[in-house]
């Protein structure tokens, strides 16, 4: 059972979390090259901000697009201030059983797979984190995920003391990533 509250009670009230639209690819650009600038970022991210800033404007808009409302096999949501600044988002990948996964595996259930998770400075400790995760979750379990999971870097302990707080625990395997290995961490969705 899941320890992350439903979305309705989990947002603080100067912020809004959705799913992005897919006309917002520039501002889908601009969230991620600051999540790359981020002190722990070549531990938290499979790319570099010298790798990202290059990428055409076509990339970004297709990129924007296969994870945009209404998309039914990822779905990038965002956390906003009341002001309209984009402080926060996360994706879910659904993985289907049978299929491999980034690091050459294979899936074992029909899961969602939470990537790209970044909060801004300024707005961590505030709830936002949950209310990503709430939604995230949320949908998931609307598509009839039953089960969610991450990698985390062994070293990214901040990033880890989060996912434990909303539930997540270790399962035990872990992959080599590019820069050290990345452990598993699971939540039952049902």
């Amino acid at each position: 059972m899941s320890v992350v509250p439903s979305i309705e009670n989990a947002v603080p009230e100067e912020y809004a979390v959705r799913s992005v639209r897919a006309d917002e690819w520039r501002r889908v650009r601009e969230l991620r090259l600051a999540a790359l600038r981020d002190p722990v970022a070549h531990l938290a991210f499979l790319e570099t901000y010298e790798d990202a800033v290059e990428r055409s404007d076509a990339y970004w808009k297709e990129r924007t697009e296969g994870a945009a409302e209404g998309v039914r096999q990822r779905q990038q949501l965002v956390a906003e201030t009341g002001g309209d600044e984009w402080v926060g988002t996360v994706t879910v990948l659904v993985e289907e059983a049978g299929e491999r996964d980034f690091f050459g595996g294979i899936v074992e259930r029909r899961q969602g797979h939470l990537v790209g998770v970044f909060l801004r400075d300024g707005h961590r400790g505030k709830g936002v984190g949950e209310a990503l995760f709430a939604a995230a979750l949320e949908w998931a379990r609307g598509i009839g995920v039953e089960r969610a999971r991450l990698f985390v870097h062994e070293d990214n302990g901040r990033a880890e003391a989060f996912y434990r707080r909303v539930g997540f625990m270790r399962s035990g395997k872990t992959v080599d990533g590019t820069v050290g290995r990345e452990v598993e961490c699971v939540l039952d969705l049902v």
